[in-house]
């Protein structure tokens, strides 16, 4: 119980830190530092760092509530798939895209445009891969192992005497 814990908060955090990652990259391109003179990268590196920790902050802050329906769901049905996990990470980058717009302001530039569409769409699936990677595989502990066990035994067809007398 307490390692099913410790790996959904693992996971959680993870998940956090590969946004705000994911979303510097989108402000602060590798191309931008890459083509920077080397005595200026340092300084943009620690920029994108900074950036990525504040994103991984906020995506935490706005994502625990959905994510914590989907990881109960996923744990409590035992779902160990990846498109679940990424499905729901994207789910969640689109309600932060839908924050986002409904909360702007009429006469600003607006945050609807292909760029933007595409970055949250990204960010929510490398975030569900990660959760996926690191926890959500693992989903229901001992309760998912004992499910997959008994979905394998009834999809193998039967072995040595009783195959024999299953084709009689």
């Amino acid at each position: 119980m307490v390692s099913g814990l410790l790996r959904v908060i693992f996971g959680f955090g993870l998940a956090c830190l590969v946004a705000g990652a994911a979303t510097a990259a989108f402000v602060i391109t590798p191309a931008d530092i890459a083509t920077l003179p080397a005595e200026l990268r340092p300084e943009r590196l620690e920029s994108a760092g900074t950036l990525s920790l504040l994103a991984a902050t906020h995506s935490a802050i706005f994502a625990f509530p959905f994510a914590l329906v989907a990881i109960v769901v996923g744990e409590w049905w035992c779902v160990r798939s990846w498109i679940y996990y990424t499905v729901a990470g994207i789910l969640i980058a689109l309600a932060g895209f839908g924050a986002e717009y409904l909360n702007e302001v009429s006469g600003q530039p607006t945050i609807v445009n292909d760029y933007a569409v595409r970055a949250f769409l990204i960010v929510g699936v490398l975030s569900g891969l990660a959760y996926w990677l690191v926890s959500g595989r693992y989903a229901g502990g001992g309760r998912g192992d004992a499910r997959a066990a008994s979905r394998q035994a009834k999809s193998e067809p039967p072995a040595g005497d009783e195959a024999a007398e299953a084709t009689k």
